[in-house]
C-alpha cells in the first residue's frame, strides 16, 4: 500500500477545515442556549423564588463590574449568575453599584424604562444608584463600566435582561 504525503495548499485548507468544524459545532449550540426571555410568549413564567431579586419591603442590589472583555450585572441572589436574566416585583428599589474600587457604569434600558426616575442610570463605586421598579413587564438593558486606571475611553459593554412582576 502506498501512502501520499499531504502537500501545499491543499492539505493546509483540509486541516483547516477539520480544526474549525468541532468550534463550528460549539458555535451553533451556543446559540441555541442564548435564548432570549423577551423573546418567549411568556416571559413572567421563567420567574421564581431562585432568580427573584428583592421585594417591596427589601432592596434588590445589583453589582456592576469590568470583567477581562466584558461587563457583568450580578443582582444579590444567592448563587446568582452574571448577566443573568432576574425579576422584580413592582415597587422594588433596585440599587446598582459597582464594588470594584474606581469603577464607574451606565445602564440603559432605553425608551422604555421600568425604573423611577426612568433616565439611564449612571454611578460607580463611589456613587450607588437606587431606582424603583414601577413599570411591569420584560426589558433588555445595555450596560457599560468602565475602570479610572484604564485606558481614556476603555469600557466594556454587554446585555441583559430583566423582568418587573406586578406586586401582589
Amino acid at each position: 500500500m502506498k501512502i501520499q504525503r499531504c502537500c501545499g495548499m491543499s492539505c493546509a485548507v483540509v486541516v483547516l477545515v477539520l480544526g474549525l468544524l468541532p468550534r463550528l459545532a460549539g458555535a451553533q449550540e451556543k446559540r441555541a442556549e442564548d435564548k432570549y426571555a423577551c423573546l418567549e410568549p411568556s416571559p413572567a413564567a421563567q420567574c421564581n423564588a431562585s432568580n427573584t431579586c428583592g421585594s417591596p419591603s427589601m432592596p434588590c442590589i445589583v453589582n456592576v463590574k469590568r470583567t477581562g472583555h466584558s461587563a457583568s450585572a450580578t443582582p444579590s441572589i444567592p448563587n446568582a449568575k452574571d448577566n443573568a436574566l432576574f425579576c422584580v416585583t413592582t415597587g422594588t428599589t433596585v440599587t446598582w453599584r459597582s464594588s470594584a474600587s474606581n469603577t464607574g457604569f451606565l445602564v440603559d434600558f432605553g425608551a422604555s424604562s421600568p425604573f423611577d426616575p426612568p433616565e439611564t442610570i449612571m454611578g460607580g463605586s463611589k456613587k450607588a444608584v437606587a431606582v424603583k421598579a414601577v413599570r411591569t413587564g420584560c426589558f433588555r438593558y445595555a450596560f457599560q463600566a468602565t475602570k479610572s486606571s484604564a485606558v481614556r475611553g476603555m469600557s466594556e459593554a454587554s446585555r441583559a435582561e430583566l423582568i418587573v412582576l406586578g406586586g401582589e
